[in-house]
């Protein structure tokens, strides 16, 4: 599925200046005309003349101008396919000065590339340059040639030059027909976003220099901004004496080193990360692979069973001290969690052993929640200042719930809110209508002796929780919770992204995140539940603290803390050579999944959570502005020059690897001078690249500058991490009961499988159907799963078992004794978990479908007979989760991830 683009550029050939750098004169004179004829020949009427220069760089480059080079300056890689360029912020000084006998658009300035050896100047390719006088540059004296510069320059002034000889000069230099191509104009479109070299591409118009030669060899090269003015008619070889030298003048240099055995290969590097995800997207999961072969005891099918689902054994001490080992898994899980009870995530608790998970069966311990509870607390208690926090607040709702307790056994008392300052309620009832003229009548009034007033009622004090059900009770005591906990939610939800949370509790065996592996996973959000319960249940001691946390829990839920729900890890050397690169994950809409960290837990790990499930993952190396060379396989991945896909990649390459004998771009290259090896472009003349490409491309007429810029782009490797998905619904499904009739089950949601029998009256086997035309050919076809979200009713811990079916039945009338039949043996099965215990079940159907693509396909879901169990399985008709296939693709389509026009 193709990723959404995040730089939007467009290429034009170049900008047209209304006027380029020299000295006009403006003159403005007055004329008399009548009936379209001059009448002041004879008069000499007032005329004004005067002069005015435009002023363009020429000898000196501000700095500023430089928006970015690539490869940058001092860097060390594998450039052998790059051409080196160099990007202007002013996007018009490329055209500013206008050459002798060429038109405005005609570029004055071009790039050079030279090796060690081949500047006096600079004998190491480091860019050094040297500075002179200009006059020193347009007579550099006996021996070296200067440009041709006309007009009045002051001779005084420096400038940045180097020397080379002129068989290096006709080597490396550009064809006077051949400048236009390697100079354009390029016009961002895009949100601010910083690229690893420190490029910052923000929206704007820029000029790009491109170099026309390959840094082939090993070793340094300097990279030198040259003035072309004044040797216009001198570039081809034969144009100047060859045993002269060529002195120019350089606006700007940098070096870089060209070194393809001692750096990375990145590019080969993510490769290979993704490479086992294409065979099958379960060597993406977070888990340990058994070694040796399977064994048909319960007890290894059950220890199997336990390592697919993500878990490994620790080493546990029981209460009584015995020396075991428990099961435990982290919040990175390769399924889908099941719900637990609700019952057991409520607190607060003081101890973990309300998480133990005991299973009777095999007598041992899930240690998992346990864990992540005692794991939570730890790193609560180690912050002094949020252990303090949570402690003060607790008191302060224990002391406020006292008071209100209290003043519950006087009910005129406990109208006033403990907070009031004193005399608070006197002034209020001063200010109640109807006060002053009441007080006046009664001092009217005679005095009369009337009986004594009533001893005051009390009433006897509340309990806690009579006290919580008080809408006036429960106000005051959750403003005592907000003002004493401000720190504490942004605490907890640091926390519930795993910040602070040891490696070994996210990855608790090395084996299952080798080096130069990549894990994909899901997270138990009991898991996280369970780590924020046990640092937020610190301080809770007393009966009234149990009874006031679902105050401090209300608090908590008002902030609205986020959870993953995703994420990826990842253990190469590519962390380190990639500090900061693209993932993009999207669901099966395109929609971006949001990112909540990322972050690397050690200079080879990094660790992304999504606060979503993506359906397609992407990994693009860091873009480093747009740089142009030529792919691995030293060919150019053409792109598309018209149409609604300008810029995206066709899939096709130049020269064709599918014509015998069509060589590469490298034969496209000028012959090397001396014994170097050739690594120039040759881009004019019939059998030049540009003719070529332009061919191949299929344009009308030559590719432009910015066509051929276009093609020649890099665009950031990008790598899907998963096959595309395809995603089929069910588009039928019901299910039947022994001894039924006609009984319309296809609107029923939940479907339920039961299994007493024959003639039990009571079995129950639920059918499915699924629409499989329009798939690739079954070569193409990865893992393909039959996904349904389910439940046992009463009891659980079964299998489900898949068994293919006719598609000779209606949803709305199929009765038990017209059903079709089941083949002789499940196609596929999976294992049902607790009661109520609501999961997604994954049946693999790959080689069904395989055999069946092209029609439709129908499934039908039983279990074995006995136990009096009953599963539990949303329908089509259900709001959500409902049954399908994912169906992955081994041949995914790259894409550039990048816009072009």
């Amino acid at each position: 599925m193709p990723t959404r683009p995040d730089l939007n550029v467009s290429f034009y050939d170049h900008l047209d200046p209304k006027a380029t750098a020299g000295v006009y004169t403006i003159t403005v004179e007055h004329r008399l005309n009548k009936d379209g004829r001059r009448v002041d020949a004879d008069a000499e009427l007032p005329k004004a003349e005067d002069s005015y220069e435009i002023r363009a760089a020429q000898f000196v480059l501000d700095p500023s101008s430089v928006h970015a080079t690539f490869p940058p300056a001092g860097a060390v890689g594998r450039y052998t396919h790059v051409l080196p360029h160099l990007t202007l912020s002013r996007a018009i000084l490329p055209w500013e000065r206008q050459l002798a006998g060429r038109a405005a658009k005609a570029p004055w300035l071009a790039l050079l590339v030279f090796a060690a050896g081949e500047l006096d100047d600079d004998p190491d390719a480091q860019g050094e340059f040297t500075t002179r006088p200009i006059s020193e540059l347009r007579e550099p004296g006996p021996g070296i040639i200067g440009p041709e510069l006309s007009g009045t320059i002051d001779g005084s002034n420096p400038c940045r030059t180097i020397d080379l000889p002129v068989r290096v000069f006709h080597a490396i230099v550009a064809r006077e027909d051949e400048l236009f191509k390697l100079v354009h104009m390029r016009d961002v479109r895009t949100a601010p976003q910083r690229r690893d070299n420190g490029e910052i591409l923000t929206e704007g118009e820029y000029a790009v220099l491109a170099a026309n030669r390959f840094p082939r060899t090993p070793g340094s090269y300097a990279v030198h901004l040259v003035s072309l003015e004044g040797w216009l008619g001198r570039l081809a070889p034969g144009t100047l004496p060859a045993t002269e030298k060529v002195r120019l003048c350089s606006l700007w240099s940098w070096h870089f080193t060209n070194d393809p055995e001692g750096s990375l290969d990145p590019a080969g590097l993510l490769r290979n990360l993704v490479a086992p995800g294409h065979t099958d997207p379960e060597n993406f999961a977070l888990r340990l692979t058994p070694i040796g072969d399977p064994s048909d005891s319960p007890e290894v099918a059950h220890a199997r069973t336990r390592l697919h689902r993500g878990y490994t054994a620790v080493a546990y001490r029981t209460l009584a001290g015995e020396d075991t080992y428990a099961w435990y898994r982290g919040p990175l899980t390769p399924l889908t969690a099941p719900e637990l009870p609700v019952e057991a995530v409520e607190g607060p608790h003081t101890t973990a052993d309300h998480a133990l998970i005991y299973d009777h069966e095999y007598g041992l311990f899930d240690v998992s929640y346990a864990a992540a509870w005692t794991l939570g607390r730890a790193i609560a208690l180690a912050d002094p200042d949020y252990s303090s926090e949570v402690v003060q607040a607790r008191r302060e709702l224990a002391n406020r719930a006292a008071t209100l307790l209290a003043l519950s056994t006087d009910p005129a008392r406990a109208m006033n809110d403990p907070d009031e300052p004193a005399g608070a309620a006197a002034l209020r009832e001063l200010a109640a209508p109807g006060f002053g003229r009441g007080l006046l009548e009664a001092l009217r009034a005679p005095a009369v002796q009337g009986p004594p007033p009533a001893a005051a009622v009390r009433s006897a004090r509340l309990e806690p929780s009579a006290l919580l059900t008080e809408l006036r009770a429960q106000r005051l005591l959750l403003t005592v919770a907000q003002d004493t906990t401000p720190t504490m939610p942004d605490w907890l939800e640091r926390l519930a992204l795993l910040n602070g949370v040891p490696f070994a509790h996210l990855v608790p065996d090395p084996r299952m995140l080798p080096p130069e592996s990549l894990r994909a996973f899901r997270i138990d959000p009991a898991w996280i539940h369970a780590l924020v319960a046990g640092a937020s249940d610190i301080g809770a001691h007393t009966s009234l603290d149990q009874s006031l946390d679902q105050v401090l829990t209300q608090r908590l839920a008002q902030a609205g803390t986020t959870l993953p729900a995703a994420g990826l890890l990842m253990n190469s050397e590519l962390v380190r050579a990639w500090p900061v690169f693209d993932i993009l994950a999207t669901t099966a809409d395109g929609e971006p999944v949001g990112e909540l960290r990322r972050d690397h837990l050690a200079p080879d790990v990094l660790l992304v959570l999504w606060d979503g499930v993506p359906d397609q993952i992407a990994i693009r190396e860091p873009g480093q502005g747009i740089h142009f060379g030529i792919n691995s396989e030293e060919r150019i991945s053409l792109r598309h020059l018209t149409g609604s896909r300008v810029g995206y990649p066709t899939d096709t390459e130049f020269p064709d690897p599918g014509v015998p004998g069509s060589g590469t771009v490298f034969d496209y290259l000028r012959p090397g001078h001396g014994d170097a090896l050739p690594d120039v472009l040759d881009l004019g003349g019939s059998g030049g690249l540009l003719r070529a490409l332009s061919a191949a491309c299929r344009p009308t007429g030559e590719l432009t500058s910015g066509q051929f810029a276009l093609e020649l782009v890099n665009a950031p490797l990008e790598q899907l991490l998963l096959p595309p998905t395809v995603r089929r619904d069910c588009v039928a499904d019901t299910f039947v009961k022994d001894g039924s009739g006609a009984e319309d089950f296809g609107s029923a949601n939940p479907l339920l499988i039961k299994n007493e029998g024959p003639d039990s009256g009571v079995t129950r086997i639920a059918y499915l159907r699924f629409d499989t035309t329009q798939l690739p050919p079954p070569d193409q076809l990865g893992k393909v799963l039959l996904r349904v979200y389910a439940a046992a009713q009463d009891a659980g811990d079964f299998d489900l078992k898949a068994y293919a079916t006719g598609n000779d039945w209606n949803e709305s009338t199929l009765a038990w004794a017209d059903k079709p039949a089941l083949s002789d043996s499940p196609i596929a099965s999976a294992h049902l978990g607790a009661a109520d215990a609501w999961a997604w079940l994954e049946f693999d159907l790959t080689e069904h479908l395989r055999r069946h693509t092209g029609d439709e396909i129908s499934v039908a879901l039983g279990k074995e007979q006995g136990g009096n169990k009953v599963a539990r399985i949303t329908s089509r008709e259900a709001a959500t989760n409902r049954p399908h296939l994912s169906i992955t693709v081994t041949q995914p389509t790259p894409n550039s991830g990048e816009e072009h026009r």
